[in-house]
């Protein structure tokens, strides 16, 4: 067979679906496979992929994919992932563990820039450094100050899972994965388990990588409009390097139980046992992940029983309010597939019966059989989303990557997944022959299937008691088993450890990482097309952009309309338009018919400062996405929801508002950093408060009392969500947002406009909003065994005028100062700033972070910083060039329009984007030296937000001399 740049030619096919050329080759030398796909997308990724099945809970695998990218052969700095960070126009830089495989993919439009990412991306995974000091930094080490100082764990992996072993839902599926598949590394946690991670030495960790970062174990991806001959080329060069070594990647399938079971366990909460705090999930192991069709069919299942609120499963869940809202779904990320379904919020006495409800009602679905039109709902919903292809903010290549992976990885064809027509065919001709696909893969899967597992999760007041006395007990031991040379040792090492962390790389290693320079770089930003039509009433913003003939559709309804006492509900209304039903259909029939018939309805919301103002704009959404001939059917269903929703159902809206209740609680520990954030923006403007008011843990608290105002006194609230409606639903206060081609829009804009018309109209008021009047220092009490720490002032207020360079500085800052003051030597898993342009609030936060006032006390320590480490003028560049690739980061059709529409609400014109972008593309120095003088502002004025444990911000108010004031969320 010939070859080609070392590499010979398996395949050579074209996949329809994706408009996609592909290719598979195997390089001879190596045996690395490269699955390489040629198309028009000019968000071009690429990706290595390796089987990593973890033999314990160690994290290994975690703490691997950390590590790679902490340095190599070729690029000797410390944090290579960073450096590229600052100086790419990445569209996408980041690798992830999943409890198989561990993934390294990278995206840029730019060719150059793509090539100098997987230049570092190869290196780092085939020739990394992964010194002890790289294991001690990213994955765990004794920290040891001095003879009579504590002695603790530390670690960026160890102290990131500690913050996800605080959120029970993860718990909940960690368990699952335990009890489900325990002959199997899917038993155990590649993301590793605190208590565990100690446990992994440096032999073991040294021998993992030798054992599975090997081109003979690498699948590599290439996708987008680059040439492939340099593809072949570039890798070639890397991989020729290696001979072919045998390497046994062994994910077996899990032997079946021989009947069902069930496991109880507990999770980190202040809540009593009682409680109505119980999770029950009902688990069962099904089918082999590389059977296409089956794996499609038992999607399409799993979307009919849980996926929306007319799912009939998670309806009669619901219904029996025996819990605050459903859990579970479809899983077909691993060797096999599996479904959940339960319910979190449960009381001690409804367990047995949440259990037998599940079963009780797949039994009644088998016999009685699934209607008709949820099966039509859900098909359509399927195939809209493969034809579509909407990734989001995901690059499209890199979804396809995870998708094809799913068969690839476990020796299987990685096209088999991309081609969705013919097994998409098949479903479709077996219902039309009247067979009854998903009554009998409900039986074979799940009524007659003993490999049936149920989990139950109990709130447990003493399980982070129990997990810090065996912690401490176990430092205790290997303290007092140490001889005085030995402390001596860890002493040495943890202030060893230290200076590393606070060293910078040399010039020489810093000029070993590849970048563009300021000339490949675009002068002028990119502009979405937009026309704008105020002739009748409200107003409609057009985008002419080429849509694959799907419209997108957001009609938005001025939320300054309602009084600010019901502003936390505005977080509510717009699913209860469509979750509530209509004066035509109850809620489930209405659910039907929108996936029956469009490509998807949602609520949303928009709201932000107008830029020279402190005003806020701010609209309620309804987005829905239609092809042309499911048009009619859409703005049909919008004007249903708009005219005749019924709000007067007092149990279906007791549903609606638990669920959301227990959606809140279930963020507040994954999303910490995201409400320390909205806390702190809601005390400088009207429109942050208003977020905060529908988003935050004002909204969390309002949405307690208003479930219990729903049993105490249902006429009031029912009187407020009708004044509600009344001030939003006013066509001379609306717009309509349209994204597609002229052509097509030409046949809906009389629609469009027919819909507007048959909306009532009033004059349009407009109402005063405050700002939040909270304490200026607040500590968020949850139980968790990390902290988000949050410091904020609005620098407008302060006197600083508004300069692209602050784009700069602050990605200089997330990339240097508080990455490695937060991150790395504090073993936060994150610490950032953000600055908002049109409000001027600028924010430090961190994220799963064991400290709380050695944060607080780096983020002032910025200024200084800027003061005493002056910055060159490369490092300047390759900031610009990061600014500039966020500036220009790719967008999908809709996005585009929804982004756009968004700048002109927000008085973001065109003018003062290119304003901004001159100003990002001339920063110097000086700017840098400047901005110091500006955060000196935030160090004396800011407000100090900390969501964390009672513990922590108690321990806090004994050193701050500005003390939190203290408030339990959770």
């Amino acid at each position: 067979m010939s070859t080609t740049h070392g590499f010979e030619l398996l395949r050579d096919e074209t996949v329809d679906e994706i408009k996609t050329r592909a290719r598979l080759y195997r390089h001879v030398k190596s045996r690395a496979q490269l699955l390489s796909l040629s198309n028009d997308d000019e968000n071009k990724v690429f990706g290595v992929s390796f089987g990593t099945p973890p033999q314990d809970s160690t994290g290994i695998a975690h703490i691997m994919e950390h590590s790679v990218l902490c340095g190599s052969r070729n690029y000797p700095c410390k944090e290579p992932f960073i450096e590229l960070a600052k100086g790419s126009l990445n569209t996408f830089l980041n690798a992830m563990t999943y409890p198989d495989k561990t993934v390294y993919p990278v995206a840029s439009q730019n060719v150059q820039d793509l090539y100098n990412l997987i230049d570092v991306y190869l290196d780092s995974v085939f020739h990394p450094s992964i010194t002890e000091w790289t294991l001690r930094q990213e994955g765990w080490h004794y920290e040891l100050e001095s003879a009579d100082a504590p002695m603790i764990f530390k670690g960026v992996v160890f102290n990131e899972m500690k913050g996800a072993y605080s959120s029970p839902e993860r718990v909940l599926y960690k368990r699952i994965a335990q009890v489900m598949l325990p002959d199997t590394p899917y038993g155990h946690d590649s993301g590793g388990d605190p208590a565990a991670i100690p446990d992994l030495s440096y032999s073991q960790f040294k021998h993992f990588h030798e054992t599975y970062y090997h081109p003979s174990n690498a699948q590599i991806w290439w996708y987008g409009d680059d040439a492939e001959d340099q593809r072949l080329s570039r890798l070639d060069a890397v991989l020729s390097e290696f001979d072919q070594k045998p390497i046994q990647v062994t994910l077996p399938k899990q032997p079946r139980f021989s009947a069902p079971r069930r496991e109880a366990f507990g999770y980190d909460s202040d809540d009593v046992e009682g409680a109505a705090k119980h999770y029950v999930a009902v688990n069962w192991l099904m089918s082999d992940s590389l059977d296409t069709e089956k794996t499609m069919a038992l999607e399409v299942l799993g979307n009919i029983l849980l996926s929306t609120s007319a799912s009939p499963l998670r309806k009669a869940l619901i219904d029996s309010g025996l819990g605050e809202d459903t859990i579970g779904g479809f899983d077909d990320s691993q060797r096999e597939t599996g479904f959940s379904a339960g319910l979190k919020g449960v009381n001690a006495e409804n367990i047995d019966a949440a259990e037998r409800l599940v079963l009780d009602t797949l039994r009644t679905l088998a016999d009685s059989g699934i209607d008709n039109e949820m099966i039509e709902a859900a098909m359509n919903t399927m195939e809209f989303r493969l034809r579509e292809m909407n990734t989001g903010g995901t690059p499209r290549g890199l979804a396809l990557m995870l998708w094809a992976l799913q068969s690839w990885l476990h020796g299987g064809d990685p096209l088999e997944p991309l081609r969705f027509e013919k097994p998409l065919a098949a479903i479709k001709a077996r219902l039309a022959a009247g067979e009854r696909l998903f009554e009998n893969l409900i039986r074979e899967y799940m009524l007659n299937n003993s490999h049936r597992v149920t989990v139950v999760l109990s709130p447990d007041k003493s399980i982070r008691e129990r997990a810090d006395a065996a912690e401490n007990e176990r430092l205790a031991n290997v303290r007092n088993a140490m001889q005085p040379g030995e402390l001596e040792q860890i002493i040495a090492q943890t202030h060893a450890l230290q200076q590393m962390q606070v060293t910078p790389d040399s010039p020489e290693a810093l000029s070993t990482i590849p970048t563009l320079t300021l000339a490949d770089l675009d002068r002028n930003n990119k502009i979405a097309p937009i026309a704008l039509d105020s002739s009748g009433d409200g107003q409609v913003i057009y985008h002419d952009i080429h849509t694959n003939g799907i419209a997108y559709l957001d009609f938005g309804f001025d939320m300054r309309a309602v009084a600010a006492e019901d502003v936390p509900l505005l977080g509510l209304f717009g699913q209860l338009l469509l979750g509530m039903g209509t004066d035509g259909e109850d809620f489930a029939r209405l659910s039907r018919r929108i996936g029956r018939k469009t490509g998807g309805l949602r609520s949303g919301a928009l709201n932000g400062v107008r830029r020279g103002t402190s005003d806020a704009a701010a609209y309620m959404l309804l987005r829905g996405k239609a092809t042309m001939a499911q048009v009619d059917d859409l703005l049909a269903i919008i004007a249903d929801v708009l005219l005749t929703a019924r709000l007067d159902n007092r149990e279906r809206f007791k549903q609606i508002v638990l669920e959301e209740k227990a959606g809140l609680e279930a963020r507040m520990v994954p999303s910490g950093h995201s409400m320390t954030s909205l806390r702190l923006r809601a005390r400088f403007n009207p429109s942050d408060w208003a977020i905060e008011q529908m988003a935050g843990v004002s909204y969390l608290f309002s949405i307690r009392a208003l479930a219990q105002q729903i049993e105490s006194d249902w006429p009031a609230v029912l009187a407020r969500l009708e004044r509600l409606r009344k001030a939003l639903i006013n066509r001379r206060a609306m717009l309509c947002n349209v994204t597609l081609d002229a052509a097509n829009w030409a046949a809906v804009e009389p629609r469009v406009r027919a819909l507007m018309r048959s909306l009532p109209g009033r004059a349009a008021a407009r109402n005063e909003w405050p700002i939040a009047s909270l304490p200026a220092h607040e500590g968020l009490t949850i139980p968790a065994q990390v902290n988000y720490v949050g410091k904020a002032a609005n620098l407008f207020d302060l006197g600083y005028t508004l300069h692209g360079s602050a784009m700069v500085v602050n990605k200089y800052l997330g990339t240097t100062w508080l990455w490695e003051r937060v991150r790395v030597q504090g073993g936060a898993y994150g610490g950032f700033a953000t600055f908002d342009q049109r409000s001027g609030v600028f924010a430090y936060l961190s994220y799963r972070d064991p400290n709380l006032t050695k944060t607080l006390a780096n983020y002032d320590g910025t200024p200084e910083f800027l003061r005493t480490h002056p910055i060159s003028e490369s490092e300047v560049t390759k900031c610009i060039i990061g600014v500039v690739g966020d500036l220009d980061s790719h967008e999908l059709p809709d996005a585009k329009g929804y982004s756009s529409m968004t700048r002109h609400l927000l008085g973001t014109t065109e003018a003062f984007r290119q304003k901004l972008r001159d100003e990002v593309l001339s920063t110097t120095p000086a700017h840098f030296a400047q901005f110091a003088d500006v955060l000196d502002q935030v160090r004396q004025h800011g407000q100090v937000v900390v969501i964390g444990s009672a513990g922590a911000i108690e321990a806090a108010n004994a050193e701050l001399p500005n003390k939190l004031a203290v408030t339990k969320v959770l």
